[in-house]
């Protein structure tokens, strides 16, 4: 992972995330889920690389899932079925985020209250979207849905900006001690 990600990186970044927002959101399942394997592979080919960002991405997911797995448990939003888990394109989603807390988001990371505000507002923002394009509903009022969703995610985004400074300070050090 470059200590700084060339504009046109970043920018691919971000269309990417927005494709493998939209791939999970209206596809769902099936073949469309290929799209954000699709892009995380180019993600670890192109922009960075699987030792870089390997872990952050498997954090992400398997924190993002339990997260909305709780939500969805206490009856913040519904899905089709009666899965105990989030489905794999929500879980999908996750990884999506996690691609682009060292590239296109990283300027969201500091200062911390900024990730703090900017999570409580992007976070609900997203899932209310996400809602009105798939399956999913949101069973409480809007407004309690948004405080609910908007003080995890106040909480959650600084956290994922966390797991992706540790990590890539840890590759970092690991590279250097390869070098000497």
């Amino acid at each position: 992972m470059p200590e700084k990600t060339p504009l046109i990186k970043l920018v691919a970044n971000a269309v990417m995330f927005q494709i493998g927002w939209f791939a999970c959101v209206l596809g769902e399942t099936g073949p469309w889920l290929l799209v954000p394997a699709a892009i995380l592979c180019i993600h670890f080919f192109w922009i960075s690389s699987w030792a870089a960002e390997g872990k952050l991405v498997v954090t992400v997911v398997l924190a993002g899932a339990a997260v909305d797995s709780f939500l969805m448990q206490v009856g913040v939003f519904e899905f089709p079925g009666d899965s105990k888990l989030v489905p794999l394109w929500l879980a999908a989603l996750w990884a999506m985020l996690a691609i682009t807390l060292n590239h296109c988001l990283a300027w969201t990371a500091r200062p911390v209250w900024l990730a703090c505000i900017l999570g409580a507002v992007s976070g609900p923002i997203s899932y209310f979207a996400g809602a009105a394009l798939a399956e999913v509903k949101l069973p409480l009022e809007q407004f309690w849905t948004f405080l609910i969703l908007a003080a995890v995610w106040a909480v959650v985004y600084p956290l994922m900006h966390g797991f992706a400074h540790i990590y890539r300070q840890q590759f970092l050090i690991k590279r250097m001690a390869q070098k000497s």
